[in-house]
């Protein structure tokens, strides 16, 4: 058994959410040698001279949850209105990337390019050029697991009123996914889609791509430790003060009357330090119906919830675009599942790392997170990308 644990104090998910997810208090270090930390360090913390602040929204469709350190050491109006500034940058720029992202407000520009490029070259901005840039990159990366097109079939799916498409719908739906026929040109910043019928959707990293935003304005502002969420994307600036924060990843099929994905034990508990953590998992959004489980994690090639994984956590390096590539790199890890994952990951995204639950309920983590997960798992000696172990067996 893993001998370290969540920092008491620390809620496991955000209390906002809805469904119960993995804990998400990421970090991860620069060094490779502050891996071998042990959970809760030995550093001893800088003096206090300041506190603790937490602030809650909702945004995006999903909890906001930023904890931070604020130095007051006056603890005037001044001091507390800048600590306040803080939660306000946050949650103005994830608004902003809501504006502009959302498949669900006519006036965003992605509803723009949906309602237009199946006619002509749409003209982007350049903050949407770029990530379009990125996610066509992605979909090379991953043998295209990760697919923007795959809103062909996402547009028919309702996971709160328990709808899904019929083989006929699906199957016309899968006829207009592709990311190859989504024709970027960054030079005159324009897509065009090449096929009837087309869509696409940036959710797959759009939560992701507002921390990575949200993340850069708390730096601006001189925030140096904190711990921002949205819903299963993360970001940590700096550490805990002295000490790593930690994440818990959990199985999310849990058993027993009490337990739930929040509660249960935890199969792996990581001490990192300044990094972008994301989690996806198959219970997030999701119903049964006539026997089948449908979630909101599609495999673009089916049209249909994947089935490779329950959960997959991915944690970088903290950088200007972290929270984008751990987000997207999460959804193709959970339409791969390890056996194609894993190496796609090491080969492509060699600065990232990832802990994967798959269908069976076995654990599977990238050889870059041996060091923090010993001494609890005995790992084979390998050159291979991907280790694995019952899920029973590390807890």
């Amino acid at each position: 058994m893993l001998k370290g644990r969540v920092p008491q104090g620390l809620p496991l998910s955000p209390k906002n959410e809805s469904a119960p997810r993995p804990a998400m208090f990421f970090s991860r270090p620069r060094d490779p040698a502050q891996r071998r930390l042990p959970l809760f360090g030995s550093a001893k913390a800088p003096p206090c001279v300041g506190g603790w602040l937490e602030r809650e929204g909702v945004c995006m469709g999903t909890a906001i949850v930023l904890k931070w350190w604020s130095a007051l050491p006056s603890r005037t109006a001044h001091d507390i209105a800048q600590a306040d500034a803080a939660w306000a940058l946050t949650m103005a720029e994830m608004r902003r990337i809501d504006e502009l992202l959302s498949p669900h407000k006519a006036t965003s520009e992605l509803s723009r390019i949906n309602r237009e490029a199946g006619s002509h070259a749409v003209a982007l901005s350049e903050e949407v050029c770029g990530l379009l840039a990125q996610a066509l990159a992605f979909s090379a990366a991953t043998d295209g697991a990760f697919d923007i097109s795959y809103a062909a079939a996402g547009q028919h799916y309702d996971y709160r009123a328990g709808i899904a498409p019929d083989m006929v719908t699906l199957r016309r739906a899968r006829e207009s996914i592709g990311w190859r026929e989504l024709h970027l040109d960054p030079v005159r910043g324009t897509l065009r889609f090449g096929r009837p019928g087309m869509r696409i959707d940036l959710g797959g990293f759009a939560k992701g791509h507002a921390v990575d935003c949200a993340a850069a304005a708390l730096q601006r502002h001189g925030v140096q430790h904190a711990w921002l969420s949205a819903g299963g994307d993360s970001r940590v600036i700096g550490d805990r003060r002295g000490r790593p924060w930690s994440v818990a990843v959990r199985d999310p099929r849990v058993e027993g009357a009490a337990a739930t994905a929040a509660t249960a034990e935890p199969i792996a508990v990581l001490p990192l330090v300044d990094c972008a953590v994301s989690t996806s998992g198959d219970y997030e959004r999701a119903f049964v119906k006539d026997g089948v489980r449908h979630h909101h994690l599609l495999d673009p090639a089916t049209g249909s919830a994947a089935i490779g994984a329950r959960s997959v956590t991915t944690i970088a390096d903290a950088s200007a675009h972290a929270g984008l590539a751990t987000e997207a790199w999460s959804k193709a890890l959970f339409v791969l599942g390890p056996q194609r994952g894993m190496p796609l990951l090491a080969h492509n995204a060699p600065g990232l790392d990832a802990v994967l639950v798959d269908a069976a309920g076995r654990l599977h983590y990238s050889r870059g997170l041996a060091q923090a997960l010993r001494p609890a798992v005995a790992l084979p000696e390998s050159s291979s990308p991907l280790v694995s172990r019952p899920a029973a067996a590390v807890a």
